[in-house]
């Protein structure tokens, strides 16, 4: 008979061997409780969820940069890497976010009460210009790439990389090959303290902001939520199912619960990359494929920006009394599309853009940025959930476009 001494402690089983997302829900819940009791010592642990975002943010430059340029160095010949359709799923379903909430905007038209935002704020003065500035980051200097997190940057230098070391030592090939399995290791503890710093960042946004302050825009966070809702439950199980011809639902519920989750309490794209390479592993994709489409799909695959700025655009148009016809709204949301592929990984990155989209509008810069005003103030449920949106998709798109299911993807 054993002893009870040789029985393992539950609770320590549990932070050591449990589901990382059933440790992430722990925290959440625990973070919401410390913000009702104690909202002083809610401030305080806001510490907790710093550290975590800036160690994600921090390891995710170099990441990408040595596991792009590893892969291609080290790619065996003949092997298959399905950029193509995963690239084609990325444009397609950014378009397909803007016209969901145009049709929205239609159906329930709003209203907003314009206040003036930041006028430190400088927000590209038309797509012209935000084309241009994502043409330019390509051939940025790979130092300040990597210390600005340009992903365009990172991957374009990374890919140059390792097309020239395809050529290099085998050795050379290992070295690479091994600083890419340590970086995933230092990734693999990052993650693991992923409940603390989710603990630490809903204690301290809910003390810090509470949900008063979203009353009075609650018609406009429904429509902005309940398009993000629509596109990650029936937009991207469609085009999903139209790629696989497969039940969509395992895989799309499986990357909401284990990259949105993430990324909803870091809100950042750029932040939420290590996450998704490692769900991607888990999924057993191609490491060639994922290395490449999850940090080019933190840059140019966001669903979730298109609908902030064809919402906000359309909600400006609308209190200003612009009409609106069919040709204007569709080339809103290919104009909400270009821009939305140009919005930065980061919290808040797409409200700057919205100018962009109000130009078409002849609405002037002063009304534009008084409705990247508004965005701020939602951005504490808006933000977070467009980049839950935006993150998650990287990875159903990946698996998708990839076509190669693990059996575990539910």
């Amino acid at each position: 008979m054993a002893s009870s001494a040789s029985k393992p402690n539950p609770l320590l089983h549990f932070v050591s061997n449990g589901s990382l997302v059933a440790q992430i829900l722990v925290g959440l819940v625990a973070g919401v409780l410390l913000a009702y009791l104690s909202p002083e010592t809610a401030r305080a642990v806001s510490l907790l969820g710093g550290l975590f975002v800036t160690a994600l943010k921090s390891v995710a430059p170099l990441l990408v940069f040595v596991l792009v340029a590893a892969s291609i160095a080290n790619h065996r010949k003949g092997a298959r890497v399905s950029l193509g359709p995963i690239l084609r799923l990325y444009l397609i379903g950014t378009f397909a976010a803007a016209l969901v909430a145009v049709v929205a905007s239609f159906m329930f038209p709003l209203t907003i009460r314009l206040q003036m935002g930041d006028a430190a704020l400088t927000p590209p003065s038309g797509v012209i210009e935000v084309l241009r500035n994502l043409l330019l980051s390509v051939v940025d200097n790979p130092v300040r790439a990597l210390l600005e997190a340009n992903y365009i940057g990172i991957l374009a230098w990374a890919v140059g990389l390792g097309l020239a070391l395809r050529h290099a030592r085998e050795s050379t090939k290992h070295v690479m090959a091994d600083l890419s399995l340590g970086l995933s290791f230092i990734v693999r503890i990052v993650i693991r303290m992923a409940p603390i710093g989710i603990f630490g960042l809903v204690a301290a946004t809910i003390a810090e902001t509470g949900f008063g302050a979203l009353l009075d825009y609650a018609r406009l966070l429904v429509v902005l939520l309940g398009c993000m809702a629509f596109v990650a439950l029936v937009v991207n199980p469609l085009l999903v199912f139209w790629r696989i011809r497969a039940n969509p639902y395992p895989l799309v519920f499986t990357c909401l619960r284990e990259s949105g989750v993430t990324a909803f309490f870091t809100r950042s794209s750029a932040a939420n990359i290590p996450v998704n390479m490692a769900l991607c592993e888990k999924l057993g994709l191609e490491e060639d494929t994922y290395s490449v489409s999850i940090p080019l799909g933190a840059t140019i695959n966001m669903a979730g920006a298109a609908i902030t700025i064809t919402v906000l655009t359309l909600a400006a148009v609308n209190t200003l009394g612009v009409s609106v016809d069919l040709f204007t709204a569709l080339l809103l949301s290919i104009v909400a599309a270009v821009c939305a592929c140009g919005a930065s990984g980061v919290a808040g990155g797409s409200l700057l853009l919205i100018p962009v989209a109000c130009s078409l509008f002849g609405i002037s810069n002063d009304l534009a940025m008084q409705v990247v005003g508004v965005g701020f103030i939602i951005g504490v449920l808006q933000d977070s959930a467009e980049t839950a949106l935006n993150s998650s998709t990287d990875v159903l798109f990946t698996a998708a476009g990839s076509a190669r299911l693990a059996p575990n993807a539910g």
